[in-house]
């Protein structure tokens, strides 16, 4: 307890645009290396590039669903640096005039909600891709490198918290709220084993109590929230036995070995002058204006955190809340046309994070294919509630409408589902079973109340499994209480 993490996260997001950022080429995934290329997105000589609108436009509505301020005009730099995936030896980027800046977004953990800073949120392009062969596919042991531009130039977001994060499941619910969000806004596709979304972080460690930040270690390759938080553990573990040991740290950039567990030293960290920004000759700023902003925040969906609040205020519990954000949307439609038709919000939320997601799962069904209605689960809810099918039966009414075999009733009904609680009905099977019984009837007498039970598991036998149990008991009890 010593000692405290200091944690801030670095989020890239390939945006989904049909073209890269300042050419025509085409942006797609898992095509043959170096196909969707042209002069300006390797480089050559007079080559000039030019802004994707749609691509501003979607940082913009990045930046407004993180709250962040919109910079009127913003203006594109040149990052200078030399890597072999980076055909200009620079890259376009942002520096002191980002798109979007000072905005924030919540996380829950544990059941506190703290609001995270976000610094700023810059547009720039992507770099090709290293694929180094041999020595476990890193630079240092390899023993050639092969190049793939396809994917130099795609139009990148940067977002970049501040240090607000205090521990490694801190940062794991902070990159899975930002993933969830940009997924909802439709912007990326942000599938981590894509990388079209990817995670830096930027660890140090300082005494408890105290202001002055620790030295910074920024980790790399990390391509799950698993590794995330597995990579931010182990590192605050090593730098805090580094300094326990008297020893100092070095401001560096490590690599995540996710099959060793550790992270290793890759290079000193550099600084901002490092690079040697300077404003993009070739590109005029852009200005973008309360009309526009206005525009895209009237287009945007509602958010994640939204939902989630809405969720909560109908009754939704939080755990269940924040699955039936995470469900497909098909599912999140289900859940609104369910309550709309009346159904108890907490039990249709219960019904699709459980059962519903479970058979989808089970079948290899796609959640839109999945047949039940609104208005059938909302059914299914109220007869439940008003004990015409038991839990299990239920369960398989949800299976055949789920195969679109029907509504909730005319399901039950076909597959001889409904449950019966017609109490002279139920109180004839009731004396039969006692009648049968008659040591068990002297055993509660004597004082022996758990044997009512096996008395409920015979009726229920002897119903076939369609007499309502609450009934039964209530019936059993009555009758063994006569004098």
């Amino acid at each position: 307890m010593t000692w405290e993490p200091v944690i801030g996260i670095e989020v890239h997001v390939e945006l989904r645009t049909d073209s890269k950022m300042f050419c025509g080429c085409a942006v797609s995934f898992g095509e043959e290396p170096n196909v969707n290329v042209c002069p300006v997105c390797l480089g050559l000589p007079g080559s000039l590039p030019v802004p994707n609108r749609r691509a501003i436009e979607w940082i913009t509505e990045i930046g407004l669903a993180l709250n962040c301020q919109i910079s009127p005009v913003s203006v594109f730099h040149r990052k200078n640096y030399f890597y072999a995936d980076l055909p200009k030896n620079y890259q376009i980027s942002q520096y002191d005039v980002p798109v979007a800046h000072d905005g924030w977004l919540e996380i829950t953990v544990d059941g506190e909600t703290r609001r995270i800073g976000i610094e700023r949120a810059h547009m720039e392009e992507d770099t090709g891709k290293s694929i180094h062969l041999g020595g476990g596919g890193r630079i240092h042991s390899a023993e050639a490198t092969l190049l793939d531009f396809n994917r130099a130039g795609v139009p990148l977001v940067e977002v970049v918290s501040r240090p607000d994060l205090r521990s490694a499941v801190e940062a794991r619910v902070y990159a899975q709220e930002l993933r969830a969000l940009v997924a909802e806004l439709g912007v990326s596709d942000a599938r981590l084993e894509e990388g079209s979304i990817r995670f830096d972080a930027n660890v140090s460690v300082r005494r408890r109590g105290t202001d002055e930040f620790g030295t910074k270690v920024e980790i790399k390759n990390m391509n799950s929230f698993r590794s995330l938080e597995r990579a931010i553990d182990f590192e605050i573990r090593r730098q805090v036995d580094v300094l326990d040991g008297g020893g100092e740290l070095v401001q560096e950039t490590r690599h995540w070995d996710e099959e060793a567990g550790v992270t290793r030293g890759m290079r000193t960290k550099e600084g901002s002058s490092d690079y040697r920004y300077f404003t993009e000759p070739d590109l005029v700023p852009m200005v973008i204006d309360e009309a526009w902003q206005a525009e895209i925040r009237a287009a945007m969906p509602e958010l994640p955190a939204d939902r989630r609040a809405r969720y909560l205020s109908l009754g939704v519990d939080p755990q269940t809340a924040g699955a039936l954000v995470g469900a497909p949307p098909a599912f999140r439609r289900l859940f609104d046309e369910a309550v709309d038709a009346g159904a108890d919000a907490k039990a249709a939320a219960n019904w699709i994070t459980g059962e519903l997601v479970a058979w989808a799962r089970r079948e290899e069904v796609d959640p839109a294919e999945v047949a039940v209605t609104g208005a059938g689960l909302a059914e299914l809810v109220a007869m439940v509630a008003a004990a015409e099918l038991s839990a299990s039966a239920a369960k398989d009414v949800l299976d055949g409408m789920a195969r679109g075999e029907g509504s909730a009733r005319e399901v039950a009904e076909r597959r001889d589902l409904l449950q019966i609680t017609d109490r002279g009905a139920l109180e004839a099977v009731v004396d039969e079973v006692l009648a049968e019984h008659p040591d068990a009837v002297e055993r509660y007498r004597s004082g022996e109340a758990k044997v009512v039970g096996f008395l409920v598991g015979q009726v229920m036998r002897a119903s076939g499994g369609k007499a309502d149990p609450r009934v039964v008991n209530e019936l059993i009890r009555s009758k063994l209480d006569e004098t």
